[in-house]
């Protein structure tokens, strides 16, 4: 798997999302903006993203991922 296969899974399964992947092998970190994680609590959103990627983890394709998920106003806040 590589990081566009990675960006492609979670921006199919996530509607309106943004991926920014990086990494290689079976390492993986990932931001992750979008809408769909208004209200939600830090680990509500990391579910959500995991959830995308959890047949690749399960058969060993990704050994380690680190996810980082933001509203579109909270990734401005930290960008700006």
């Amino acid at each position: 798997m590589d990081v566009a296969q990675v960006k492609q899974e979670i921006e199919t399964q996530l509607d309106g999302t943004l991926v920014y992947p990086s990494g290689e092998g079976c390492n993986f970190a990932v931001t992750v903006v979008g809408d769909i994680f208004a209200g939600l609590t830090p680990v509500k959103k990391q579910q959500l993203v995991y959830g995308c990627l959890s047949q690749h983890i399960a058969d060993g394709t990704i050994h380690a991922l680190t996810i980082k998920a933001y509203t579109p106003q909270q990734w401005e806040k930290i960008n700006a």
